[in-house]
């Protein structure tokens, strides 16, 4: 999601540049007391964290930019009916409320932090997503798009084909991880073909730095 559909980078550390009371004053306003923000400012549950991140499209959504050509990749996606999951570290109500901020597609199939017990690089989310896509058993057919080390050994732990996206991590770092193609961002990707009766299709990586 982040890094290689949109990046919110910007969005987050604006929402982090808080006081902690100020911050419970949004989120939880029943905890925002300087008592409980000195002593227990980490205590914090998940359906608190998923409010939280769910916010944070709504108040910073204008502060987001598109990875470029991640908008006609889905599109295409969509048109041609070819099955994709957005498997990511994010919570459901942060990633729907990008997803919406951007006018983005919805993928049928997802993935967020509250479905696996380990994050990545572990690699049960991706074989999660798989198993949504009704792939688990076709691993030379899955290709994960990456922009992290961790997720780049996420996928890769998985079995699958991983092309990095060279946007918020260094080169170096993507080649470490395992990469097996990385890119500077989307535009470099293309599907030129897909035949839903197979489930086989080409896609296309021009310009790719490894």
């Amino acid at each position: 999601m982040d890094g290689t559909i949109i990046d919110s980078t910007e969005a987050v550390i604006k929402n982090w540049q808080r006081r902690s009371i100020d911050v419970l004053q949004i989120y939880e306003p029943k905890l925002a007391n300087w008592e409980y923000s000195i002593s227990n400012d980490m205590l914090i549950n998940d359906k608190d964290i998923c409010h939280a991140e769910g916010l944070i499209p709504k108040e910073f959504g204008q502060d987001a930019v598109e990875i470029p050509g991640s908008r006609v990749m889905l599109e295409k996606l969509e048109q041609q009916v070819v099955p994709w999951a957005i498997v990511t570290s994010g919570t459901q109500p942060l990633v729907s409320g990008w997803l919406d901020v951007m006018q983005l597609a919805h993928p049928k199939n997802l993935v967020t932090a509250e479905d696996v017990d380990n994050g990545k690089p572990d690699p049960a989310c991706y074989r999660l997503g798989a198993k949504k896509l009704g792939l688990q058993m076709q691993q030379p057919l899955i290709i994960v798009f990456e922009d992290a080390p961790a997720g780049v050994r996420s996928g890769k732990a998985a079995g699958y084909t991983v092309v990095a996206l060279n946007t918020t991590h260094t080169l170096d770092q993507l080649v470490e991880a395992g990469a097996d193609y990385i890119v500077q961002d989307m535009r470099s990707v293309s599907l030129k073909s897909w035949n839903p009766t197979t489930g086989e299709g080409e896609l296309e990586i021009a310009n790719a730095l490894v």
